[in-house]
């Protein structure tokens, strides 16, 4: 295979499938979800099979944890994965929504109206579901979309494509529309990131070894997730039942997500009464706690942090804690440390989560809630692309809005400029 010329005649399909894709009706788009939908729930058992063998490879060859994690599907997340594209289908259709129209002293009337990007390459390690999830969202926005899967997903994925393909078919729609790179050669993903001509954005969604070869090679703008080093700050007015609580499942519902908590914060005044049943909790579960000289003097079997740790996203049961005086030093370790995605400060003190909710620098920031709500599905987006922690366009979990753009529109009624 010649893999520049294939990838090539893949965006070149997409560019057309984008046109058609731009005209699709609501109707039309939504019956595709819905064929998709049904399509996932009728062939799950091929799903997990073929899950299977994914996850029987990326075992023998010795993947990571946090990476199998990932890739394992199971019946329930299958069912999710159904549940996440109809979700989709029921949510408003934001293309040609028009907004903000104003009649100026010409007496033309000047708004926005809402529109596809165009081409979204989408490339991603290991999560078969963000197949799925991305081609529903790129198709409901009027998107058509590349994907690129990990080589340790590819049997998932492809099936997971077909009947992508076969409900866009069903509906009248272009199979074009959503295509997945069929090669597990990595140098697909340096001719796709280069594609100027055929596509308009690029999403990747992976760690830093994969974010930094993007950056360093895209000729594609893009829209970017970085990692998930996220806090849990215990403020001195933190209920101590509700602190234990959210630090359990911001930390240990699951390790390799990234909004999973990898660092927690302990204002001092709170620091004896609440790390020693956190440090049991965690203790419990297997977590390893990596600490100050503060903590350490209260938690025996911790061991000590170092700089590099307050930056880490550990993808794994190991959390960095840190007492601090009070707000002002969680805020400014947060805002030096972390990866701007997710944090959480727990208080029962109305102005100080007023504070951190405006000057923590993150795409979510909470209060009394575990980091891991940072999701499109919780977030009622039905699914999400990724979770950008750009600043500009999308920023946060990327839904349906954050694949559109606005242009301005002009009405008028024969007004010509004096």
């Amino acid at each position: 295979m010649d893999i520049k010329q294939y990838v090539e005649t893949v965006g070149q399909q997409a560019r057309q499938a984008s046109r058609a894709m731009a005209r699709a009706d609501t109707r039309a788009k939504n019956q595709a979800l819905q064929q998709i939908a049904a399509g996932i729930r009728r062939h799950s058992t091929a799903i997990l099979e073929a899950n299977h063998g994914d996850m029987t490879a990326a075992e023998a060859a010795g993947l990571e944890a946090a990476m199998l994690d990932r890739l394992r599907l199971t019946e329930k997340s299958v069912a999710q994965m159904a549940d996440g594209v109809e979700q989709i289908a029921a949510l408003p259709d934001p293309i040609g929504e028009i907004s903000e129209l104003k009649f100026r002293p010409s007496g033309i009337q000047v708004g926005k109206m809402r529109v596809p990007l165009g081409v979204i390459g989408i490339i991603y390690e290991a999560r078969p579901n963000v197949t799925a999830d991305a081609a529903a969202l790129c198709l409901k926005s009027g998107n058509a979309a590349i994907l690129r899967g990990g080589s340790e997903a590819i049997g998932s994925n492809r099936i997971i494509a077909k009947l992508v393909q076969e409900g866009l078919v069903a509906a009248g729609l272009p199979a074009h529309a959503v295509q997945v790179i069929d090669t597990t050669d990595r140098a697909a993903v340096g001719h796709l990131i280069t594609l100027r001509d055929y596509v308009d954005v690029i999403v990747p969604r992976g760690g830093k070894g994969l974010i930094s070869r993007l950056l360093a090679e895209s000729r594609v703008p893009m829209i970017q997730h970085l990692d998930g080093n996220c806090h849990v700050y215990l403020d001195d007015d933190a209920d101590a039942a509700m602190a234990v609580n959210i630090v359990e499942n911001a930390k240990t519902q699951r390790y390799g997500t990234c909004n999973t908590t990898e660092s927690l914060l302990v204002a001092r005044s709170r620091a004896a009464d609440l790390l020693p049943p956190i440090a049991a909790m965690l203790g419990a579960k297997g977590v390893e706690i990596r600490g100050c000289a503060e903590t350490l003097a209260i938690v025996a079997n911790a061991v000590p942090a170092s700089e590099e740790d307050y930056a880490t996203e550990f993808l794994a049961p190991i959390i960095s804690v840190k007492v601090v005086t009070g707000i002002d030093e969680a805020i400014e370790h947060i805002n030096r440390y972390s990866s701007h995605h997710t944090e959480t400060i727990v208080s029962g003190d109305y102005g100080k989560a007023l504070r951190f909710l405006r000057e923590v620098d993150s795409a979510s920031v909470m209060v009394n809630a575990s980091t891991r709500f940072a999701d499109g599905f919780e977030y009622g987006l039905g699914a999400e692309i990724g979770i950008s922690t750009d600043k500009i366009h999308a920023r946060g979990p990327v839904g349906l809005e954050g694949l559109t753009s606005q242009k301005w529109i002009v009405l008028g009624t024969g007004q010509v400029r004096g």
